[in-house]
């Protein structure tokens, strides 16, 4: 694996997300499994630093934490805007020595309190309805597949065996033209720019 600068402007010694001649140890569906691979490698005293792994068939999920309300808003821009009152208030009390640093902070947490109301109660009223529940997302891979360079893949394939961790085909290897790729190439689904490859039709 060639150590290459990121950019212009970037340091030697610095590896780029990608290998050369790539090829597959396995396909695992969850990211431990990969990591458990990899760390398994690691303590066989493999080069790792010749391995990379890769996330593919992305997809978002969304998981839905409650229902929104108008007293649920308030009471969470209530709570934001006390963090950041107090948060203001310390900053303002390193740098002008007030007579009463617990004054400042309590003036800062009120007005800090009524900004955050405000503010989440007008861009609740600002949705109209149209997302009435908060959520948090992710974005993960549906599976994760382990390459080293071409030069380390049967040690790693036989470390793996050895230690029993199951693991799936892979994709392939990489390009044979010697550039660095990240992940093995796709075949083209387009139509096929050469000639027909059956007898011509009569």
């Amino acid at each position: 694996m060639s150590l290459q600068p990121k950019g212009p402007g970037g340091r030697q010694g610095f590896a780029t997300l990608s290998l050369e001649y790539p090829m597959s140890l396995g396909v695992f569906e969850q990211y431990v499994d990969a990591q458990k691979a990899v760390d398994t490698l690691s303590d066989n005293q493999f080069p790792v630093e010749n391995c990379l792994i890769v996330g593919t068939d992305l997809k978002q999920m969304e998981r839905v934490t409650a229902r929104l309300t108008w007293g649920r808003v308030a009471v969470g821009g209530l709570l934001s805007g006390v963090w950041l009152g107090l948060f203001v208030g310390l900053i303002l009390s390193l740098f002008s020595r007030p007579s009463s640093p617990l004054t400042l902070l309590l003036y800062t947490a009120l007005y800090g309190a009524l900004f955050g109301l405000i503010w989440a109660l007008v861009g609740y009223a600002f949705t109209r309805g149209a997302r009435d529940f908060s959520s948090v997302s992710q974005i993960v891979a549906t599976r994760y597949e382990v390459f080293c360079e071409h030069k380390f893949a049967q040690q790693g394939r036989e470390i793996l065996a050895k230690a029993g961790i199951p693991t799936s085909t892979g994709t392939g290897t990489g390009s044979s033209s010697g550039s660095s790729v990240g992940v093995p190439p796709v075949p083209p689904t387009g139509p096929l720019s050469g000639p027909p490859s059956g007898p011509p039709a009569s």
